[in-house]
């Protein structure tokens, strides 16, 4: 070999290694360009630990490569709080803050300005309103007619019934009325001769020991026709006829029935010691009793109606929102689409069942056959259709002012008229407090 072909071989053994190492380099860039086109989801939970969540999560993150969930449950207690502050510090100075929150189906006239609405590409007002029942599209639409959250369950005020105290009074029949839920609750309350109640028939009519109480409230303002809040959900209207007949008629059941007292404990623990026969409260009430006294056999059904009207029932609820700071807005949305779907809801509901009694009744309209003779879930979704609520923006403050009124008639001797008047003035204080 002589000595040009020498060199020409050198030469082609430094192309072949300048090539590979050119190669090289590119590759290792395109990874990590790839690594850093990967988008990290933070998904604030509520009620659901993470083991509920993780095959789903894990599911969606097989079907989206590029896609990571990072799933985070947050304690109630201060949650609605902590999430508008963090939102809106977020807005300020970019303080880390999630992608996909849960925000009540009462607070959306709180966070609209927060919230980015969902897009017409992840699902059409149309497909919304075929999809979810009626409450969800009222609740979660916008004043500006844009939808901001996709419900994953639904909830709302129910009946608790005790039945050994119901076969023991030989009651077969549930009321479905509110005339006959009265006759029942009396034939169910057993006082002594001094007047002290040892039994109770319904936990209803006082505020302080009624953990529901604004919520019955509510249930009974809805039913007798009351329009609480204006369009622009700002100014709320107490002091008409109607509503202050609703909390008169609230505070009957104590004062002039005499199916409850002021001078017991909590209807929840009435209802775990066996000592009231109709309790009302959301589904995870049941989590409570079954808690408490996994012996206990109880009942739920829906709430007695006013007779001769259509059905109202209270919707109590949560949904999935995106905040309008998120920078992943677009995969958020798909995501919560994602949890929507059927099979998706179902597989939710059976991990949730693996850690208590029963999931989250599903929010579709198409999965009521799933849970209709469900022993807990069934009543919720039998109510479903019919659940109402209002945009109350600021619940914490309007539900203190509610039972603030039962309390100021009930114990302090003031007018239903008075009590409600000085409710409507507090919580427009409040709703202007927010706006400004």
């Amino acid at each position: 070999m002589n000595k040009s072909q020498i060199i020409m071989i050198v030469a082609g053994v430094v192309v072949v290694i300048i090539i590979g190492v050119v190669l090289y380099s590119l590759i290792g860039k395109s990874n990590n360009n790839q690594a850093t086109q990967q988008t990290t989801l933070v998904y604030w939970g509520l009620w659901e630990p993470e083991s509920v969540m993780q095959s789903l999560i894990a599911k969606y993150e097989q079907q989206n490569p590029g896609i990571k969930i990072q799933y985070v449950q947050k304690p109630f207690t201060q949650y609605d709080a902590n999430l508008y502050t963090r939102i809106q510090q977020n807005v300020v100075d970019n303080t880390p803050a999630p992608d996909i929150v849960r925000i009540n189906n009462a607070w959306l006239s709180k966070y609209q300005g927060l919230l980015k609405p969902m897009p017409s590409s992840i699902m059409t007002a149309a497909e919304y309103s075929q999809t979810f029942y009626p409450t969800a599209l009222k609740d979660f639409t916008g004043t500006d007619g844009q939808i901001y959250a996709i419900p994953l369950e639904i909830d709302g005020l129910s009946m608790f019934y005790n039945k050994k105290l119901f076969n023991a009074a030989r009651i077969t029949t549930i009321p479905t009325d509110l005339d006959t839920f009265v006759d029942v609750a009396k034939k169910l309350s057993n006082h002594q001769s001094s007047g002290k109640m040892i039994q109770a028939g319904a936990g209803i009519g006082t505020s302080k020991n009624v953990k529901h109480s604004a919520d019955i409230l509510n249930l009974l303002l809805l039913q007798n026709g009351v329009e609480v809040i204006d369009s622009t959900n700002t100014q709320v209207t107490l002091n008409t006829p109607r509503a202050v007949s609703a909390l008169e008629y609230y505070i009957d059941f104590t004062k002039t029935h005499k199916i409850w007292s002021t001078e017991v404990a909590s209807d929840l623990d009435m209802f775990f010691s066996g000592k009231l026969a109709i309790m009302f409260g959301p589904s995870w009430r049941a989590f409570d009793i079954l808690n408490s006294n996994p012996s206990l056999e109880f009942g739920i059904a829906p709430v007695p109606q006013l007779p001769g009207n259509d059905p109202i029932n209270y919707a109590m609820y949560w949904g999935e929102a995106v905040p309008a700071t998120s920078p992943n807005a677009d995969q958020a949305w798909r995501f919560i689409k994602f949890l929507s779907q059927p099979e998706n809801m179902k597989e939710m509901f059976s991990n949730s069942s693996q850690i208590r009694a029963f999931g989250e009744p599903y929010s579709r309209k198409d999965l009521a056959n799933e849970l209709a003779t469900h022993p807990y879930a069934g009543a919720f979704v039998t109510m479903a259709p019919t659940m109402k609520a209002w945009k109350m923006g600021e619940q914490g403050a309007v539900e203190d002012n509610l039972r603030t009124a039962i309390n100021q008639v009930i114990e302090g001797g003031e007018s239903a008229s008075d009590a409600m008047l000085e409710a409507q003035t507090r919580i427009n204080e409040k709703l202007l407090e927010v706006i400004k």
